[in-house]
């Protein structure tokens, strides 16, 4: 393996988000240049959550096209559909063998899902982080640009790679998260973190206009009343965008200011929609072309495929070794 890889994986769940953007898909970007990168559309775990059949096909379309509308290059990285290599979850169900319950029960993200949705607590929602270990550790990634709220599933993929190591002996590297220079940007309630099921959201293919209307009554510093009273950026999520969007003399200003209180809220989400449509206005463009040959984008997923699967396998047979069943495969 001359390079090391990269895996990190995205559900088609719906249009992607400034938070999927800022949380891990620049850093799935940047990573093209120096790694040998896997980057999946995760439909298996997408059904962990109601989903409707009729809209799947759709969906993994549409996030195929917003991944490659930023910035991945599927000359350079390998664009695959999770369900088309079966290896995914052959994967976790031996993975699932070593992973005790316990492990699975203290996950953060599994305690919410179940408080947000309790009347659908499912199989799939508890054991979503063995299936994402093996989606990881199915291709060896070593490096995982994730969001900073994936850490913990993160850090249950290296307990069982380290599990299965010794019992089984080494397999598998141990891969290693890597966030962006902003972690995670909260929603526009400024509480909970950006989420298409909340509906605090900005998308990726907004408009300026879409755009301004979500900032205009975005959440910022709470303890800040009225205009002419200082603020703490530091602890306003519209200052949290700036980090994430605009350039190092607008950040400045809008720190300065807002704790003089030099200008108001509104003055600083009108900085924050001019950098947030400059960086997105060519994905637009890109997702708008990408839409207008869809049969193009068709077939980099079937190519992915062919190339996931040539991993796959090939990791699999080492797993068949180890577990003394490589003779009858």
């Amino acid at each position: 393996m001359s390079q090391k890889r990269v895996f990190s994986g995205i559900q088609p769940s719906g249009r992607l988000h400034v938070g999927n953007y800022v949380g891990a898909m620049r850093n799935m970007i940047a990573l093209q240049k120096d790694y040998f990168c896997i980057y999946g559309i995760v439909d298996y775990h997408a059904m962990t959550v109601h989903f409707d059949p009729k809209e799947m096909e759709q969906s993994i379309l549409d996030c195929a096209i917003d991944y490659m509308a930023a910035g991945i290059d599927p000359d350079r990285s390998v664009l695959m559909v999770q369900s088309t290599v079966s290896e995914h979850t052959e994967l976790a169900w031996i993975l699932n063998t070593i992973t005790p319950i316990s492990w699975l029960l203290r996950v953060p993200t599994f305690k919410e899902k179940r408080e947000q949705n309790p009347d659908y607590v499912n199989m799939g929602l508890l054991d979503y982080p063995v299936l994402m270990a093996a989606d990881i550790v199915l291709y060896k990634a070593e490096v995982v640009p994730v969001g900073d709220d994936q850490l913990p599933h993160l850090e249950l993929t290296r307990e069982i790679v380290r599990r299965f190591n010794s019992l089984f002996g080494h397999v598998f590297p141990e891969p290693k998260a890597q966030l962006g220079e902003v972690a995670r940007i909260l929603g526009l309630d400024g509480v909970n973190k950006m989420s298409k099921s909340l509906d605090n959201c900005i998308y990726l293919d907004d408009s300026r206009e879409e755009i301004w209307k979500k900032l205009s009554t975005a959440v910022t510093d709470v303890r800040r009343k009225r205009r002419t009273d200082p603020g703490n950026p530091e602890e306003c999520n519209i200052f949290t965008m700036h980090k994430a969007f605009s350039k190092k003399e607008d950040i400045d200003y809008c720190a300065r200011e807002c704790r003089a209180a030099g200008i108001g809220c509104l003055d600083c989400k009108k900085i924050l929609l001019e950098n947030m449509c400059k960086e997105l206005e060519p994905i637009q463009k890109r997702q708008a072309q990408l839409r207008e040959d869809r049969d193009a984008v068709q077939e980099i997923l079937v190519r992915g495929r062919k190339r996931a699967k040539e991993i796959a396998v090939q990791t699999m047979g080492e797993v068949y070794t180890k577990l003394g069943i490589n003779a009858y495969h």
